[in-house]
């Protein structure tokens, strides 16, 4: 009778959700694993066996590549410096200041805006704003759109997502520092350790679940940008801000070799996976209990 109830229960609250994630998730990534063997141009009705033929466009695709490292220069500079900032201002806010949960309110404000509108928004700031900034001013580094130029587009890139991608990143730090055991502090406040000691040997690995979460979730959100550098910069100048997910998109749907983008998107899903799986594992690894 139990196991009746408990198998009922199932089909009630569990079929649903493995029906709908196996119908967004499962089915169309398998489906795509397939696209990866045949040279389907997302039209029309055949789709013929091609093999490996689309992995070997893939390494001959001098694009793909550049767009990848550029894509990991991007990923290195956002998740430190999202990283960084977050974990800093969280040790801020969580010290008691006045008017500590306005300031957490308003940090987290710029995650709530889309990707989309948040590329628009800072556009006109790059290309309006600074620019008059600078004719005002006369200061050199805004005198001209830095969306104009390719090393600044790219650092107006990581400067729009470390600006939305900071405040969600706070929450989860000031969740953390919230719940650590103060008496550990306390007890090494006792014993003469300095601040440096204490960051280092109490703080940050008591951090480490926190941390671990944190830079999983900007490394994944990293690597497959795709709406602020669409709005933002769009890959100018010249394709030089394109990054990875953007050319797999221009790959598939704009020059319509869609086997070639599927088996692109299917290598990026690999390195991603793979990446942040060693950083789960790594950091799992320094997490201690209090």
């Amino acid at each position: 009778m139990r196991s009746k109830k408990k198998f009922k229960d199932f089909c009630i609250f569990g079929l649903p959700g493995i029906f709908f994630f196996a119908a967004v998730v499962i089915v169309p990534f398998v489906y795509g694993i397939y696209l990866t063997f045949t040279n389907w141009n997302g039209v029309s009705a055949s789709k013929d066996f091609t093999g490996l033929s689309n992995f070997a466009g893939v390494f001959s695709d001098s694009a793909f590549w550049q767009s990848l490292l550029l894509t990991f220069k991007y990923v290195i500079l956002v998740v430190i410096l999202v990283n960084v900032i977050a974990f800093l201002l969280a040790y801020l806010l969580t010290r008691g200041i006045r008017g500590q949960n306005f300031f957490r309110a308003g940090f987290f404000t710029p995650n709530l805006i889309g990707g989309i509108v948040l590329g628009y928004i800072w556009q006109f700031v790059f290309s309006r704003v600074f620019v008059s900034i600078g004719d005002f001013t006369g200061f050199g580094l805004f005198k001209v759109s830095w969306l104009s130029d390719p090393n600044k587009a790219f650092l107006a890139l990581v400067l729009v997502s470390v600006w939305q991608l900071t405040g969600y990143m706070i929450l989860i730090y000031v969740a953390g520092f919230t719940g650590m055991n103060e008496d550990v502090l306390e007890a090494a406040d006792i014993d003469g350790a300095t601040g440096f000691q204490k960051l280092k040997n109490i703080i940050i690995p008591m951090m480490m679940p926190s941390i671990t979460i944190c830079l999983f979730l900007t490394l994944s959100r990293a690597f497959m940008v795709y709406d602020v550098n669409l709005s933002l910069t769009a890959g100018a100048p010249y394709g030089t801000t394109e990054m990875a997910a953007m050319h797999v998109y221009e790959k598939a749907f704009t020059s319509r070799l869609y086997g070639v983008g599927q088996a692109e998107a299917l290598i990026l899903f690999i390195i991603v996976a793979c990446v942040s799986g060693l950083q789960v594992y790594l950091t799992k690894r320094k997490e201690v209990e209090a």
